[in-house]
């Protein structure tokens, strides 16, 4: 279900959004996340469908954070294309955007980001790392470590109850497994 180039539209959509269309990469981290986390919250499923983890500064999610950090190679026409190299812990859109150019984003997803903007855009990147860690109660300080952050967890600390959490979490580990199974049907190049 991740998809890097879905991740790099979502990062493109707020880097247009910033002054100079670049911004402090923890700041970015924190949007993404907050994204996801609210899209659980009004539509069931996270935007990303990276692996939420729970790190020093807060919330994180995995895949974008190798990506952000150069840690794994980018997909052609991926994230590097669309996603500057961080410099002195700065990240920035490579390129002009258009609302058309982000197409693995649904008016819906758009609509979530944009109300994530709306709430923290203008936040520096303290800010928000302090307010995710006194607000997002699905985040545990790691002690120096990191640990995998439930989707259930997620969903009951957006206003699920327990019942409805664990079937919000069932829901997208079934996305997680039909995607596996498509992914192991394709040929291999």
């Amino acid at each position: 279900m991740f998809s890097e180039f879905k991740a790099a539209q979502m990062a493109a959509f707020f880097l247009d959004q910033a002054p100079g269309q670049r911004m402090p990469h923890l700041k970015l981290m924190k949007l993404l996340y907050l994204s996801d986390r609210e899209a659980i919250r009004v539509l069931g499923y996270p935007i990303s469908y990276d692996q939420p983890v729970a790190m020093r500064n807060g919330p994180v999610l995995s895949y974008i954070l190798d990506l952000m950090d150069g840690d794994i190679e980018s997909q052609p026409n991926g994230w590097e294309d669309w996603i500057s190299a961080k410099e002195n812990h700065e990240i920035a859109l490579r390129k002009t955007i258009k609302r058309e150019d982000l197409g693995k984003l649904s008016d819906a997803v758009i609509d979530v980001m944009q109300s994530i903007w709306d709430k923290f855009g203008k936040m520096n990147q303290w800010q928000i790392r302090d307010w995710t860690h006194k607000h997002c109660a699905e985040w545990r300080d790691p002690s120096g470590s990191s640990c995998p952050i439930k989707f259930e967890d997620i969903a009951k600390a957006v206003g699920y109850d327990s019942d409805t959490a664990k079937e919000v979490a069932d829901d997208i580990r079934e996305d997680f497994a039909i995607d596996r199974v498509f992914k192991s049907l394709r040929p291999s190049t």
